[in-house]
């Protein structure tokens, strides 16, 4: 694995708004930036041929021009190039298998298939190995400044079941990089038995609440060790565990979710928390696959 960060990029305002992350992520964390295009019927290099025959035009334009640009915005953040001729989600997962992590650009609350490069869906998300994160596209006026989006937190979402050490370590490690605060969230739904006619039980209400606290504060300990620097905050949410979690992030700088690697075969690919916060959160995602 090399340390880069690798965003793709296919000329859409989305893309462009995952490339300013990325470079901003790379610049923070001391690695190389590297942008991805990939299109199978680009040709091989080198075509000394005018610009209004050359089949790979567009395709170095859309990457030179995100470079120049991102080049004097960071203008010690070393940004390498890379054309691939090739199905751009095979790319992308070769891509990712070879960096940090990996940047696309999102469209939110569009179809599930309409992520990045027209149709490619969330199975590239679903099945990476590395962290994915996923940003929305934001304008010149409503663009935060690079201060403005580090001021605004971290928030990971724990399951407080099974173990989660590399979604942590992400979501601390992001927070370190960033110099902000780091939330923990976590939902619980209520059981079905603790409803009365005036709401839930109080008595359910704070055993329930009780139980997911110890559980959380175990799992924190050791980070909070390892990253005493780091200011943590945590809370937990009685109500469906995707709505806390898409409510936690607003406001937040960066949401990080985690996806089970192996999952049944003829289950989804990623759980209902991530595909909630993909599709709802309006700060970037990040997907970590874990164990």
């Amino acid at each position: 694995m090399e340390s880069v960060v690798t965003v793709g990029l296919d000329g859409s305002p989305e893309s462009l708004s995952a490339a300013r992350w990325a470079a901003e992520e790379a610049e923070r964390r001391g690695l190389t930036l590297r942008l991805l295009h990939a299109w199978p019927l680009l040709v091989p290099e080198p075509t000394d041929v005018p610009a209004e025959v050359d089949q790979n035009y567009w395709a170095r334009r859309i990457v030179h021009n995100a470079r120049a640009e991102l080049q004097v915005r960071h203008p010690g953040l070393v940004i390498d190039e890379r054309l691939v001729a090739d199905d751009a989600q095979d790319a992308l997962l070769h891509a990712a298998s070879e960096s940090e992590m990996l940047v696309l650009g999102s469209r939110g609350l569009e179809s599930v298939e309409s992520y990045f490069l027209g149709e490619i869906s969330l199975s590239v998300v679903a099945r990476v190995e590395r962290p994915v994160v996923l940003v929305r596209a934001t304008t010149g006026e409503d663009e935060p400044s690079p201060t403005a989006r580090t001021s605004d937190g971290v928030v990971v979402a724990l399951k407080l079941q099974g173990p989660c050490d590399d979604l942590l370590a992400f979501a601390f490690g992001t927070a370190v990089a960033r110099g902000v605060p780091l939330r923990a969230v976590h939902g619980r739904r209520v059981p079905v038995h603790a409803h009365v006619p005036w709401g839930v039980d109080h008595d359910v209400r704070e055993e329930i609440t009780r139980d997911a606290q110890q559980s959380m504060s175990q799992v924190l300990r050791p980070w909070r060790e390892k990253f005493p620097g780091v200011v943590v905050d945590d809370s937990i949410g009685l109500e469906s565990p995707a709505k806390v979690v898409v409510r936690s992030a607003v406001g937040a700088g960066l949401l990080v979710v985690g996806r089970r690697k192996h999952r049944p075969a003829l289950g989804p690919r990623m759980g209902s928390v991530a595909h909630a916060a993909v599709h709802h959160a309006r700060c970037p995602v990040a997907v970590v696959p874990h164990e």
